[in-house]
């Protein structure tokens, strides 16, 4: 690990790693709905699904993959799966991330293209 002109230390490799894969699979719009969904409060698939726009089977596989990626976990009440993200850290970057680009959706009244390329 070496330290910059800062004094931070870099992180391991395999540290990089893991916060990619959590980066890469919350860049689907749609699994970060459901985690943006699940900070808010727990729920089952069919109430995520509901609140998401999304079919359930799809759905399902999301929470699957945000399950195994350790983002949300799920605990049996009854015949149902209640979802839930148990970090409250995971919870903190989603709601940063999304509030600070909200707010300045809020203050830009129109979209500016940053690229050359169709929208």
């Amino acid at each position: 690990m070496a330290a910059d002109a800062g004094g931070f230390t870099d992180p391991p490799a395999e540290v990089l790693a893991e916060a990619a894969a959590a980066f890469g699979l919350l860049s689907s719009p749609s699994r970060l709905h459901i985690v943006w969904a699940l900070a808010q409060g727990e729920s089952d698939v069919t109430g995520l699904a509901e609140r998401v726009g999304g079919a359930l089977p799809a759905v399902s596989q999301h929470l699957t993959k945000l399950k195994l990626a350790g983002l949300v976990r799920a605990r049996r009440e009854g015949r149902r799966q209640v979802y839930f993200v148990d970090d409250p850290e995971v919870v903190t970057v989603v709601r940063v991330m999304v509030g600070q680009l909200t707010a300045r959706t809020d203050r830009t009244p129109t979209l500016v293209r940053r690229s050359g390329h169709g929208a």
